[in-house]
């Protein structure tokens, strides 16, 4: 919602045709764009990579102890 509501308040900046926006549309535009491209990745592109690294890469888990003890360390070599 955060970037929606920038992107429409930049809007009228990045439209405008007067005089002296030759320096602010270029800024506008650029900041809509990133915003556009870093919402596209923080909301498409990185959980489907999540998804489909998790499906063929799974995690396995390491077998524990019947005791519930935490795992041995060796013993320091002297």
């Amino acid at each position: 919602m955060t970037t929606l509501t920038t992107v429409v308040g930049l809007l009228p900046m990045a439209l405008a045709l007067g005089v002296g926006t030759e320096a602010n549309q270029p800024l506008a535009i650029a900041v809509i764009g990133g915003l556009m491209v870093s919402t596209f990745f923080t909301l498409i592109l990185i959980p489907t990579l999540y998804v489909t690294f998790e499906e063929r890469f799974p995690r396995t888990i390491a077998p524990i102890e019947h005791d519930g003890a935490p795992p041995r360390r060796a013993a320091p070599a002297q």
